[in-house]
């Protein structure tokens, strides 16, 4: 998918001072389009033999599937698998969910049957930071077990070595809840105030503002939440963005 520039045409913001950077994923530094395509398409299918192999992690999230969706019990595979794919189709950040593609991905990754996306301006930056000893770390809706594999198979090289820290709606919670924030600023040991979120979400904007977090929207062309009043500074690309000690 080829890189478009962003609606936005402004000055860029003052550098931010900040000891880490939570960078989120879909819309930001990956075209949305091609996780809620390629990678929609990839899992959609494959999620009821998820479903059917067991393990701690599966039957955690198919129990929680089967609660989110209020199937009985005893539901089958099959009919979690569709109540999955009903949820796919509307875009719910449900984590039973994203647990399973994440399952489902991290496979495709290592079979090389699919490959992720990173807009041409994130990967100079992102080892930019990380060489100049900038603390980074991942905040994704997508589970942890999809972030590692999406950024090891980058097709600029390998970026999972220059995150120090992952963090999902399971071990983090909801990204529009200021507590989810609150959360991630206590696991990394920095101040809020010294925490700059990287996100394309108008709500996530203000979830972390919210918990004191300085923040910086990503407004990209042709990404779902293009053009929005995101109540932050807004750039088109991580050029545009300098973080200072």
């Amino acid at each position: 998918m080829a890189d478009v520039a962003s609606v936005t045409d402004s000055t860029p913001p003052p550098p931010a001072r900040a000891d880490a950077v939570v960078i989120d994923l879909e819309g930001t530094t990956s075209a949305a389009g091609f996780i809620l395509g390629d990678l929609y398409d990839y899992a959609r299918p494959r999620l009821e033999e998820a479903l059917g192999r067991g393990g701690e992690a599966v039957e955690a999230a198919r129990a929680q599937a089967v609660a989110e969706t209020g199937l009985p019990g005893t539901a089958s595979d099959a009919e979690v698998a569709e109540a999955l794919r009903g949820l796919m189709a509307s875009d719910v950040k449900s984590t039973p969910l994203k647990t399973l593609q994440g399952i489902i991905w991290a496979e495709g990754f290592a079979a090389g049957e699919i490959t992720s996306h990173f807009f041409d301006d994130v990967p100079p930056r992102l080892r930019e930071w990380h060489g100049r000893g900038l603390r980074l770390a991942v905040y994704s809706s997508g589970s942890v077990t999809s972030q590692r594999p999406w950024l090891r198979h980058a097709p600029q090289g390998d970026l999972s070595g220059l995150i120090e820290a992952w963090f999902d709606t399971a071990n983090a919670g909801p990204k529009k809840e200021s507590a989810s924030y609150d959360r991630i600023a206590e696991a990394l040991g920095v101040d809020p105030a010294r925490l700059l979120f990287l996100t394309d979400h108008p709500d996530e904007v203000a979830a972390a503002q919210a918990a004191g977090w300085q923040v910086i929207a990503l407004d990209r062309a042709g990404e779902p939440w293009a053009g929005a009043d995101f109540g932050a500074p807004a750039v088109p690309s991580f050029e545009q963005i300098e973080v200072l000690p």
